[in-house]
């Protein structure tokens, strides 16, 4: 078996957590090579294969990794208990106090956020993109995770691998979203090619609203989904080149048993 490749982050550990790349899986074409997603067009054994390989990383049992059906929105899950590939409900993050469950975030652009209290033995896991961001799921994975025990000046965080700012290019209508949802928001837009046309940092403006809910060890992993080709999936590559279905990278979390 290949080994599924993926990064860490210094915030993080020790604690078991990687965010993946699309190498070391075994799914061939768009898909190539470890595409976690299990809402897309590739061979159903090939992505079971790929996540076991994943939650071995981890060293975890394949049911202990976890998922959602992601939409874009700020609604978050207390999970409890496993449930089945493919069955997870519509929110975009979740949270946990229970040792062997691994939370896994799906993306292609957007950026996976991993949050840990280590001493109140509580994790989280958030897809940010823009709109979920925006939203406030960032703010919602902290305050689930308070609820469970967790203190946000404990909390350590990292932003994952998502599009970066040279590759985001944005209109008018994301960059009033951002700015609706506070003045500080124009801080991670920078001009773009004409007066229509903005860069967005995505990464730093989810480190900044993890910053802004007092979370006091904010983390990285400063990589471009959209320009890394050779490692990463992405939405956005996909869409200026025309091209048809793409895999995505998995990220996840887990609670040492």
């Amino acid at each position: 078996m290949s080994s599924a490749e993926f990064l860490r982050a210094d915030a993080l550990d020790p604690l078991p957590h990687g965010f993946f790349t699309r190498r070391g899986g075994v799914s061939r074409g768009p898909w190539a090579a470890l595409n976690c997603a299990l809402s897309g067009q590739d061979r159903p054994e090939h992505v079971a294969e790929n996540r076991a390989r994943v939650a071995a990383a981890l060293g975890l049992p394949p049911p202990a990794l976890l998922g959602l059906t992601q939409v874009h929105g700020a609604a978050v899950v207390r999970v409890t208990a496993p449930w089945p590939a493919g069955q997870g409900v519509r929110a975009d993050a979740m949270v946990t106090d229970r040792p062997g469950l691994a939370l896994g975030i799906i993306t292609a652009d957007c950026a996976p956020v991993l949050l840990a209290d280590p001493q109140a033995g509580v994790i989280g896991a958030a897809h940010a993109g823009w709109r979920g961001a925006v939203a406030g799921v960032i703010e919602a994975t902290l305050a689930a995770m308070a609820a469970l025990g967790a203190e946000a000046a404990r909390v350590a965080a990292a932003v994952g691998p998502c599009i970066g700012q040279a590759s985001y290019e944005v209109g008018p209508d994301l960059r009033a979203a951002v700015l609706e949802a506070g003045a500080e928001g124009a801080a991670f837009l920078a001009p773009g090619r004409d007066a229509a046309h903005w860069q967005f940092d995505l990464a730093g403006y989810c480190a900044a609203r993890l910053c802004a809910a007092g979370v006091a060890r904010v983390g990285s992993v400063a990589v471009d989904t959209a320009a890394d080709e050779a490692r990463f999936f992405s939405h956005r590559r996909r869409t200026l080149r025309g091209e048809g279905p793409i895999g995505h990278q998995i990220s996840v979390i887990a609670l040492a048993r």
